[in-house]
């Protein structure tokens, strides 16, 4: 296995996902993808941010968004949008841009599908710590 590309992705990732990303992401910013939705069986676990997983609470994971940044998930075939807070990362499936809460994903009309084409829109994103 290559280790330059190992460390080359890492540093992609820390660089998106790091301290600083608060900076890099600005309410208004938009990304089109695929949704999906979090399993019956990670409720009741902690989330990245610390915070326990609740499948009847509108949520979310995202790759790389600051945790704690509110965004606008809108179904792009319905027109149903939904806002939730991201408190924890993934997904880790290819082509996924975020997973939604049970809850959440049931507000799209999403839950018998399991996917959905969405636009994922920021609406805030918290303050950088210190300042």
């Amino acid at each position: 296995m290559n280790k330059t590309l190992i460390f080359a992705s890492l540093g992609v990732f820390l660089l998106v996902s790091g301290p600083n990303a608060e900076a890099r992401v600005k309410p208004g910013h938009a990304q089109k993808g695929i949704a999906s939705y979090y399993h019956d069986s990670l409720h009741g676990r902690k989330t990245a941010s610390g915070a326990i997983y609740n499948k009847n609470i509108p949520s979310a994971a995202h790759k790389s968004l600051p945790l704690g940044s509110k965004v606008r998930v809108t179904d792009t075939r319905t027109g149903k949008s939904i806002v939730v807070k991201v408190n924890d990362r993934g997904p880790f499936v290819k082509g996924r841009i975020i997973d939604l809460s049970r809850s959440a994903a049931r507000e799209l009309g999403m839950i018998k599908k399991g996917l959905a084409r969405v636009e994922v829109e920021v609406l805030s994103v918290p303050k950088a710590s210190g300042s």
